[in-house]
């Protein structure tokens, strides 16, 4: 399979925060928040993978800053590596208001996806990612680490066979 690009899959979506995805106190829910992750984490790996994708995780997701009615939200997805059928993507949510003005970082995550073939809906195998920038080699170079750390907390890995997260500390 051919190399792709960050760039290849990047996917941005916008959404204008209305009352009807607010709660009582005119802020964004949660629950809508982390939905519309989900969907331009999926559409990111998607096209990375050229198939369906189901999300197989959803790392910590914190709500540091509210989003209010009437704001904008812009959704920043991308490819951090590609494993053998999964994909790690990290989703970063900017909220400004409709000015473009008070923008802030709200919230990010790691969402991490399982390529599926069309007609047998199983695992399929997705290309590598080549990352070009510095700050792409840092998201790459620690997900091997985060995917060991979510298959610990999921049971279906051993501390003790967790040889990412060992070296990293072997060599701090």
């Amino acid at each position: 399979m051919k190399e792709k690009l960050v760039s290849e899959s990047r996917t941005i979506m916008t959404e204008m925060i209305m009352p009807n995805d607010t709660n009582p106190l005119g802020n964004l829910m949660g629950g809508n928040l982390i939905r519309w992750m989900d969907i331009a984490g999926g559409i990111c790996a998607a096209k990375h993978s050229e198939s369906h994708v189901v999300t197989a995780s959803v790392d910590h997701v914190s709500f540091t800053k509210p989003i209010q009615v009437g704001d904008v939200i812009t959704i920043n997805a991308a490819v951090t590596k590609a494993f053998t059928t999964s994909l790690e993507v990290y989703v970063e949510v900017l909220a400004a208001d409709i000015t473009g003005a008070n923008a802030r970082q709200s919230n990010h995550a790691y969402l991490s996806f399982v390529a599926l073939d069309y007609d047998t809906k199983k695992p399929s195998k997705v290309p590598p990612l080549r990352p070009v920038s510095s700050e792409e080699q840092k998201l790459y170079d620690g997900a091997s680490r985060r995917r060991e750390l979510r298959l610990i907390l999921s049971g279906r890995l051993k501390p003790a066979d967790a040889t990412e997260i060992k070296d990293f500390f072997a060599n701090t």
